[in-house]
């Protein structure tokens, strides 16, 4: 039976939770930087952008998948000390990130028209979003890259390192973005095109840090070797834990997708409420993933020790966890919310919906937060992805996706009654958690011994 004290546990995951909170804080502020600008520019820039943007959406959810497939078998083989095989992981990551990143640069700069028509009607929309893209695709594949060293950052204990790298990229991003999208002097103002110049140098120089951070003693770094590594059993081992990632992030990510398509067919006004609503957000959820990914380590950690009795008692304090991160995410948002109202320049409609969409959002998060402490954090540690595929795929797919698509453009309901049933997937989910996390499928040792390994 195990005997873990809680006040090493908070300790331990505090110490792992607030770098990667801050960090994906930050990576945030990255993306909403752009927005932020564009805000005070005019409103249909900051709607552009925000819909292009779902381009490198979808890309990161395959990207994503790729890097949590990998992160969970990283984990557990960090815990057990197998450094080699972390290595060989890690190159494997950039393999697949590699072609993922390379596929949507070539579409993105070469069908950028076609790509915004999916999302709005809009012609203004359409050109401006258009010109964002063809220029912001360079900056994909370093983008997934440098995601791929944050990874093992995050594992082996360098959290504070990516937290700095992070704020120096929105620092650098905000300076960028304020002298290409205004002007200054003899630079001329860019608008929206000036954002995406402004995306390329800052995940440039973030790419640039991670290699050379990478390189310092004693540290995990790929190598022609790992490169070319090739392990039947480790690649089927990462399929198995990506594959059900996948198919969840893609049914979650492409939803999201589907409701910025469905409000940018409802109107400008409601376009920029809801992408001002969403970098709000954005900015609050980042609590919930670090946390989410911080307990996912430490469990993943204890397994790969096949430390079963101490990953199982992580799990029930992520209960208590859960719970606290609610409210203070509702909480975050009341301060939040506000904020965003005075900064942007939007329409007294735009204004009118952003209000309602924020305070629905306060009762949103506590959901948001049960879902994600469970499928980002304790279920993957152990290879349970499977279970948010399926939810996802109910809970959107079947339930909230069907209705708002009717109630949009068949009976015309009200914008706040189409948001209001597009977000209640996530609330739909929580039933279901208990039931599966009692089945322990997430307890499960998932590392090889060195001879499976080479096989």
């Amino acid at each position: 039976m195990s005997k873990i004290d809680n006040k090493s546990f908070r300790k331990e995951l505090f110490a792992l939770a607030i770098p990667l909170a801050l960090q994906h804080l930050l990576g945030s502020l990255v993306g909403a930087s752009d927005a932020l600008m564009l805000g005070r520019l005019t409103q249909e820039s900051i709607s552009a952008v925000s819909l292009a943007n779902q381009v490198s959406f979808v890309m990161n959810l395959f990207v994503w998948a790729v890097i949590g497939g990998v992160s969970a078998l990283i984990s557990q083989y960090y815990g057990k000390k197998d450094y080699a095989t972390v290595k060989n992981l890690l190159s494997m990551s950039m393999r697949y990130v590699f072609g993922i990143t390379f596929v949507f640069f070539a579409v993105t700069f070469f069908a950028p028209e076609f790509l915004m028509k999916l999302f709005t009607n809009e012609a203004e929309l359409i050109t401006i979003g258009a010109g964002y893209l063809r220029i912001v695709s360079f900056s994909y594949i370093f983008s997934g890259l440098t995601q791929c060293y944050l990874m093992l950052m995050k594992i082996d204990g360098r959290a504070k390192i990516s937290v700095w790298i992070s704020a120096v990229t929105v620092v650098v991003d905000m300076v960028v973005d304020f002298f290409l999208i205004y002007g200054f002097g003899n630079i001329p103002a860019l608008g929206a095109n000036g954002s995406a110049y402004s995306t390329i140098v800052v995940e440039l120089v973030a790419f640039i840090w991670v290699v050379v951070a990478s390189y310092q003693k004693d540290k995990i770094h790929p190598d022609f070797k790992s490169f070319v590594f090739f392990s039947k059993s480790l690649e089927k081992d990462m399929l198995k834990v990506a594959g059900p990632m996948l198919a969840s992030c893609l049914s979650w990510g492409l939803s999201m997708s589907v409701h910025a398509a469905i409000i940018g067919h409802l109107g400008t006004d409601a376009t920029a409420a809801f992408s001002v609503t969403n970098v709000a957000t954005s900015l609050i959820q980042c609590l919930a993933q670090g946390f989410a990914s911080g307990l996912g380590i430490m469990i993943g950690g204890k397994l790969g020790q096949n430390l079963l009795d101490d990953a199982k008692v992580y799990g029930r304090n992520s209960w208590i966890i859960s719970i606290i991160i609610g409210f203070a995410n509702a909480l975050l948002l009341c301060v939040v919310g506000p904020a965003v109202y005075y900064f942007y320049v939007l329409e007294p409609v735009a204004k009118y919906y952003l209000v309602r969409m924020i305070i629905f959002n306060i009762l949103y998060m506590f959901a948001y937060s049960f879902n994600t402490i469970f499928t980002v954090g304790v279920f993957p540690a152990g290879g349970d992805a499977m279970y948010d595929a399926v939810s996802v795929a109910i809970a959107t797919w079947c339930f909230a996706l069907p209705l708002c698509l009717v109630g949009c453009f068949f009976f015309h309901w009200p914008v706040m009654l189409v948001y209001i049933v597009m977000c209640s997937d996530e609330i739909v989910k929580v039933p279901f958690l208990i039931p599966r996390y009692r089945q322990y499928i997430w307890l499960k040792n998932l590392t090889r011994e060195q001879e499976e390994v080479k096989g």
